[in-house]
């Protein structure tokens, strides 16, 4: 019994990382990785590093989108779009209709 009492201090901070850190890391990542297979053409986004533009063409074989920018048209990987931002872009874009 003695044991186990000692190892009680350990599941416990265990069970509080898992809950409070690793848990929402995972349930984001599912969101993001969602989002990311639902992107469609006309799509307003915003790349994470801050590029605004249109998904004009989405290729499922390598991941990519091609996206419409005022200086021209850039491919990116699906990942480097980013998932706050777009959804803030077309929620303030659905508020001015």
């Amino acid at each position: 019994m003695e044991g186990l009492g000692s190892f009680a201090p350990f599941l416990l901070m265990f069970a509080v990382v898992y809950f409070f850190m690793i848990a929402p890391q995972m349930k984001r990542a599912k969101q993001e990785k969602k989002f990311a297979a639902e992107l469609k053409r006309g799509d307003k986004i915003i790349t994470k590093s801050g590029i605004h533009g249109k998904i004009v063409e989405l290729s499922e074989k390598d991941s990519t989108c091609v996206v419409e920018t005022s200086a021209g048209k850039i491919r990116f990987e699906r990942s480097a779009i980013s998932m706050e931002m777009s959804k803030k872009v077309n929620k303030t874009e659905l508020a001015k209709k």
